[in-house]
C-alpha cells in the first residue's frame, strides 16, 4: 500500500518528479509513507506526500481543508469543509502516524516531519534539534482540530450529574483551553521546575523497567468523554464495543446536538493525568523518542502486543484498564448502571474485604485505588495500570509511585535476583475531600 501511494503521488506530479527526487524531505516521506506505520492507510500516505509536495513546489499557501478534500479525498469542487470534517480527522491520525514512525522506525530519519496545530502546511525539523520538552506540548496539541478551540479537557473518573445543560457545555470548553495552556506551560518549562530527588528515584526499578528497555511505553490517560457518555446513557462500555466505536452511536437525549457531538468525537481527558503524565516526564529514565502519548479511542490491540503501556484511569474512563482484570486479584466494576464503582478482591486474605466501594456522592470520603504492575499482550513487556474508583483515587495512586514510603517497601519485596520485577498489585486507601486526595495508605498488596 505504502509503495503504491508514492507511485500514485509520483505520477501526479510527474512534471516535476525530478525537482521532488532530489529534494530530502519528499525523500523522507517516501519512506515514512513505505512502512508499516502507513502501509494500510492509502490515503493517509496521499494526504503526507500531497502537503509536503505542495510544500516542495513552492505552494505551501495553497495548502488548505478545502484543496486536500479535493485533491486528496476526491471531494467535489463545491463541498463544504464545515459539513465534511473528513480532512480534519484525518490530519489527527497523520500527525499521530508521524509521531510513531519517527519513534520507531524512522528514529534515524535526519529530518522529522510535523504538522502544527492549526494548519497542515508541514514543517520539517533537524533530528538532533528536538528537545524532549516539546515532546509533552506536541502531546496535548495533537488532541486539537485545526477549527476546534478545545483541548485536553476535563473532568476523568466518573460524573454523576443527571442534566447536562449548555452552560456545563460552556465550562467544560473554556476549562479545557485553561488546562491545554498549563500542559503546555508545564511542557516548555518542566526542566527548571524543581522535583525532589527521593520522588524521581523512589520507583526506579520500575521506571527503568518500563522506559529503559528497547520497547516502546504508550502511555495512555483516560476518555473523560466516554465517561460522561456512559453516565448520561446508564450503560457501560466493554473495552470491545469501544475500539469499535460504539461510543458514537449512544442515544443522550438529554444533550443537545452540538455537545453530543463534541462527546462522541472530542478528545477529552483530565487534569489529574495530565499532572502524572507530568511526573512521568520529569524521571531521568524517561525517554521521549520512545514514549507515545495516546489518546484511548486510537490506540489498538496491534499497539500493545510488542510494547509496554501506562494506563491512567479505570475501565469506566478507560476501557482499556480492563486488560488486566484475566491476571489481576483486584479488579474495578461498575454496577447500578453506573451509579457505583467497587473495587473486587477476588481471593481475600485474612482480615481483607470481598469489596471496597467509594462513596462518592459525600464531598468528603473514603475511597480506594489500584497500581497494578502486569506482563503485557505479548508477555515480554509491562502494563502498569493506574486506577481509582473516582478522580481522587486515581491521584493518589499516581501520587504513590513518587512516595519513597509507600512505593519502595513493595518493590523491594517485588524483587529478584536479577533485578528484574516481579508483578504485583497494591490496593491503596485515601481521603477524598472535594474531590483531592489526602492521606493515601497501602491497605494491602499481592506480589507473584
Amino acid at each position: 500500500m505504502g509503495r503504491s501511494a508514492v507511485v500514485e503521488h509520483e505520477d501526479r506530479f510527474s512534471e516535476t518528479t525530478a525537482l521532488l527526487d532530489s529534494d530530502e524531505r519528499w525523500q523522507v516521506a517516501k519512506r515514512a509513507v513505505a512502512s508499516r506505520h502507513f502501509a494500510r492507510s492509502p490515503l493517509l500516505s496521499n494526504f503526507l506526500l500531497y502537503i509536503v509536495a505542495e510544500t516542495i513546489q513552492g505552494r505551501s499557501e495553497q495548502i488548505t481543508e478545502h484543496e486536500i478534500g479535493v485533491h486528496v479525498f476526491d471531494r467535489p469542487p463545491r463541498y463544504r469543509t464545515l459539513e465534511d470534517n473528513i480532512v480534519r480527522s484525518y490530519a489527527r491520525q497523520l500527525r499521530r502516524r508521524l509521531t510513531d514512525y519517527f519513534v520507531q522506525e524512522g528514529s534515524s530519519e535526519p529530518l522529522h516531519i510535523e504538522i502544527p496545530l492549526g494548519g497542515y502546511i508541514p514543517t520539517f525539523v533537524d533530528a538532533h534539534e528536538e528537545s524532549s520538552a516539546e515532546s509533552v506540548s506536541s502531546a496535548c496539541n495533537d488532541n486539537t482540530s485545526p477549527d476546534s478551540s478545545s483541548a485536553i479537557r476535563a473532568p476523568d473518573e466518573p460524573i454523576r450529574h443527571s442534566r447536562w445543560t449548555w452552560q456545563q457545555s460552556f465550562l467544560l470548553i473554556a476549562y479545557s483551553v485553561a488546562i491545554c495552556s498549563a500542559a503546555w506551560w508545564i511542557g516548555r518549562y518542566k526542566r527548571h521546575e524543581p522535583v525532589e530527588p527521593a520522588q524521581l528515584t523512589a520507583a526506579k526499578p520500575l521506571w527503568d523497567a518500563l522506559f529503559s528497555g528497547s520497547y516502546t511505553t504508550y502511555i495512555v490517560p483516560a476518555d473523560a468523554g466516554l465517561n460522561i457518555i456512559e453516565d448520561i446513557s446508564h450503560k457501560p462500555l466493554p473495552l470491545a464495543q469501544y475500539v469499535n466505536g460504539d461510543y458514537a452511536k449512544s442515544e443522550l437525549p438529554q444533550v443537545d446536538p452540538h455537545s453530543a457531538n463534541d462527546l462522541r468525537t472530542q478528545d477529552f481527558t483530565s487534569f489529574v493525568d495530565l499532572q502524572i503524565i507530568s511526573a512521568l516526564s520529569r524521571l531521568p529514565q524517561f525517554n521521549p523518542k520512545r514514549a507515545i502519548l495516546r489518546f484511548p479511542r486510537d490506540l489498538r490491540l496491534d499497539d500493545l502486543k510488542d510494547a509496554n503501556a501506562i494506563i491512567l484511569g479505570s475501565v469506566g474512563s478507560n476501557p482499556w484498564a480492563g486488560l488486566g482484570d484475566s491476571k489481576a486479584n483486584f479488579r474495578i466494576i461498575y454496577r447500578d448502571g453506573m451509579g457505583a464503582a467497587t473495587i473486587v478482591n477476588t481471593h481475600p486474605l485474612p482480615g481483607e474485604m470481598a469489596e471496597y466501594v467509594s462513596h462518592w456522592n459525600e464531598p468528603a470520603h473514603e475511597t480506594f485505588a489500584l497500581i497494578s504492575f502486569l506482563p503485557s499482550l505479548g508477555g515480554e513487556g509491562h502494563l502498569l495500570l493506574v486506577q481509582g474508583l473516582d478522580v481522587a483515587g486515581t491521584q493518589a495512586a499516581g501520587e504513590a509511585l513518587l512516595r519513597p514510603e509507600l512505593i519502595e517497601p513493595i518493590l523491594k519485596k517485588a524483587m529478584r535476583a536479577d533485578g528484574s520485577l516481579r508483578n504485583f498489585e497494591i490496593l491503596l486507601r485515601a481521603s477524598s475531600i472535594e474531590s483531592r486526595a489526602t492521606g493515601t495508605s497501602v491497605i494491602s498488596t499481592r506480589i507473584y
